[in-house]
């Protein structure tokens, strides 16, 4: 799917339609775990100087079944250099198949908001809520969201992420 019928763009276009003085810097990387997303943020954050991050990682760490402690560890330097760096942050969180057990799949849900919670961030549970289980809004790996599912996604994260917005 091309970049520029993401969820991303469409947000950059809903900022810019609703006169929010804000560009949209796309720093996500295809497949990055949270180790990756840590290892870049100071630069990205250095680069950019966000009024906000959009922390959408985790996923992958989660399908590479590595362990939630390390996930969350990585999440909360993320935010906590986002913040330290001026930036309100939006957490946004993320689901593991059944298959992954009980156990584990809780674990990783539950990292989301407790991370967001002790560093005072806003939450958006989960990216696809309202539309996970409809499989016509997947690619055929049924882990992706296909382009028709990208304005359910920029619903999602509109409702937390409007709060954190100023208008000019």
């Amino acid at each position: 799917m091309p970049a520029r019928r993401g969820w991303v763009a469409l947000l950059e276009e809903r900022l810019q339609r609703e006169r929010y003085d804000y560009s949209v810097a796309n720093a996500s990387i295809s497949g990055e775990t949270t180790a990756g997303g840590l290892a870049r943020i100071g630069g990205v954050l250095e680069r950019h100087k966000p009024g906000i991050v959009i922390v959408a990682l985790g996923a992958n760490d989660g399908l590479r079944g590595l362990p939630v402690a390390a996930m969350k560890k990585n999440l909360d330097a993320i935010i906590a250099q986002s913040q330290k760096a001026g930036a309100r942050v939006l957490v946004v969180g993320m689901r593991m198949p059944p298959n992954y057990g009980e156990t584990y799949a809780h674990a990783f849900e539950r990292a989301f908001a407790e991370v967001a919670k002790s560093r005072r961030a806003a939450l958006l549970p989960f990216m696809m809520e309202g539309f996970a289980e409809n499989t016509d809004l997947f690619q055929p790996d049924r882990i992706h969201p296909n382009e028709a599912a990208q304005p359910a996604i920029l619903k999602n994260v509109w409702t937390p992420l409007a709060p954190l917005l100023r208008k000019k």
